[in-house]
Formats: structure tokens, C-alpha cells, sequence
């Protein structure tokens, strides 16, 4: 089993910026992709982000430019987020894929919302 506790979320003016964290912990794979989706209300969830142990990263194209996933060697993965609109709000769950089950474990959700 992995374990993974996210934070960060809040209340955010547009244009301004929060940065998630999630921490993974059990049985990690030494390969692994962890990262963020996000889901709205009414919405299913979408993709954000991702990043490789290895730091390959990849984004959707709603948040390129604007949000950039990071990790540490600690199994952290960061999501900075600038540039914030209204349509970012939703809640962000961090998830970690192992490469060896390609099995997929996901936080509990952190909420992100953006308005004046």
C-alpha cells in the first residue's frame, strides 16, 4: 500500500499563485510517475501534471506556462500554481503510479479555489 498526504489548498485571488504538496510513503516503486489531477464540480477529474523519477514532466494544456510539478528525491511532489484563474478551482488529488503494478494510489484532495 501507498500512503499519500496532501497540502497546500486554499482561497486565492485570480492572477495569484498557491504551491500543493503531496507526500507518498509504503511500498514505492524506485520507478514511479507522481502528480496531480483535478476535478470540479459537475466535472469528472482531468489531468494536471505529472513527473517521472527520472524529472520527466508533462502537463495539460490548460495549465502549461502557468503550473509547474516538481519532485524531491524524499518522494514529494510539488505543484507550483501562478497565474491562477476562476476555472482552476476544483479539488486536486495527488496520485503515484508504480511502474512495476501499474497500480494507481491517490490523496484524499485538496481544494483549490479561485475568486475575488
Amino acid at each position: 500500500q501507498v500512503q499519500l498526504v496532501e497540502s497546500g489548498g486554499g482561497l486565492v485571488q485570480p492572477g495569484g499563485s498557491l504551491r500543493l504538496s503531496c507526500a507518498a510513503s509504503g511500498s514505492i516503486f524506485r520507478f514511479n510517475d507522481m502528480g496531480w489531477y483535478r476535478q470540479a464540480p459537475g466535472n469528472t477529474r482531468e489531468f494536471v501534471a505529472t513527473v517521472t523519477t527520472s524529472g520527466f514532466t508533462n502537463y495539460a494544456d490548460s495549465v502549461k506556462g502557468r503550473f509547474t510539478v516538481s519532485r524531491d528525491n524524499a518522494n514529494v511532489v510539488y505543484l507550483q500554481m501562478d497565474s491562477l484563474k476562476p476555472e482552476d478551482t476544483a479539488v486536486y488529488y495527488c496520485f503515484l503510479r508504480n511502474w512495476d503494478t501499474r497500480q494507481d494510489y491517490w490523496g484524499q484532495g485538496t481544494q483549490v479555489t479561485v475568486s475575488s
